[in-house]
């Protein structure tokens, strides 16, 4: 890897200042105050208007706004270069919301801090977090979601819990109410959970027999249940008959997925092309995504999507900026501005692992630990 590889961070445009972070001279250059960033990223994630990374020796770092404290540095004040979070070296995985952060340490403890006002902490408290919190005394927790206001997560033993704002039902309890600290999501199809992801009112889960499940809000379709049923779900109701989804994400107002022969498949809100068929057309279904079955992992933000195809190249398309591809806006990967209503190669590369979206940036993480962030 160059000295120059780790961190290629572009966002330009002056309003979106706060969410820069700035390239590397050395590999371990470039952090606030002088701090020393690890020399690869292991898995990054794109919120609101903040990014968050895990580096390669477990040290946790985040940069961009930060009003609710959504860092975790302590502080309320924005940064415009990656600080590092506490002193701990054993993050194993971390999602950026709206205006909090949840994360997962090896030892299968969970944190969150960050926003807190409808409960998303999960603390029991609506009280603001300026710096990780412990999210109970369980230490078996396998993965985590932070939507807009509330956040998912799936334990080991493959139960699902989710917290925080629950006005259309998106906690999946059967009711309305904001929870403030985890709550068990229904059973589902009874196999247990394999993994969960939360979007702005609405949240996707996959349980361990390949079946796909939907609650919350669907006045977009994003639930995927049918174009019959706008009104939102307060269970989980399942997505179709199929049994072998592999993975999910829940975006603002749409979802994508990928099946397990490779194949891609999103539904929802449309109007800037986020599903990615061609069309700005609403879909209340599962839309296949083209005909290619090599899709390995894909990433729903506000209006666009992101994916990562086995062979290493990235793809996006939808909201304005979200595919950087023509000439390049300070540097981004290669693309023009403009939507796009499918799948558009980004660059040439085909070294990329994985990529997030998120409301107004993207970031992407390459093969050889390597991050790059844009704006839009």
């Amino acid at each position: 890897m160059s000295a120059k590889g780790l961190l290629r961070a572009l966002l330009a445009a002056a309003a979106a200042a706060a969410l820069a972070a700035p390239a590397l001279s050395a590999p371990q250059e470039g952090g606030a105050a002088g701090q020393r960033l690890p020399r690869e990223v292991r898995q990054v994630s794109a919120g609101s208007s903040h990014t968050v990374f895990i580096g390669t020796d477990g040290s946790l770092w985040a940069w961009g706004r930060n009003c609710y404290g959504q860092l975790g540095d302590g502080t309320t004040a924005a940064r415009s270069a990656p600080v590092r979070i506490g002193g701990a070296a054993n993050w194993a995985s971390v999602s950026a919301g709206a205006g909090h952060t949840a994360a997962i340490r090896a030892d299968g403890s969970l944190w969150a801090w960050g926003r807190n006002w409808e409960g998303q902490i999960g603390d029991g408290t609506t009280s603001r977090r300026l710096a990780p919190v412990r999210v109970g005394g369980a230490s078996n927790w396998a993965s985590v979601s932070a939507g807009v206001a509330h956040t998912a997560a799936v334990r080991r033993d493959g139960s699902l819990w989710a917290w925080g704002r629950n006005w259309d039902g998106q906690i999946g309890d059967g009711t309305t109410i904001d929870r403030f600290a985890p709550a068990r999501v229904g059973a589902g199809s009874g196999s247990g959970w394999a993994s969960a992801s939360a979007g702005w009112d609405h949240t996707v889960a996959i349980a361990r027999d390949g079946s796909l499940w939907a609650w919350g809000a669907n006045g977009n379709g994003q639930l995927g249940i049918g174009e019959g049923a706008a009104e939102g779900r307060l269970f989980p109701a399942r997505v179709g008959e199929a049994s072998n989804w592999a993975s999910v994400s829940a975006g603002w107002d749409h979802t994508a997925a990928i099946a397990r022969d490779g194949s891609l498949w999103a539904w929802g809100w449309n109007g800037d092309g986020g599903i990615g068929d061609g069309t700005a057309d609403t879909r209340f279904a599962p839309e296949r995504i083209g005909a290619a079955t090599g899709w390995a992992s894909a990433s729903a933000g506000e209006g666009r999507t992101v994916a990562v195809r086995t062979d290493g190249s990235l793809w996006a398309w939808g909201w304005p900026g979200a595919l950087a591809s023509g000439a390049p806006a300070s540097g981004a990967p290669a693309g023009a501005a403009a939507a796009r209503l499918a799948p558009a190669r980004v660059g040439q590369g085909s070294n990329w692992a994985s990529a997030s979206a998120g409301s107004s940036h993207t970031a992407a993480v390459a093969r050889d630990g390597a991050l790059t962030v844009w704006e839009r």
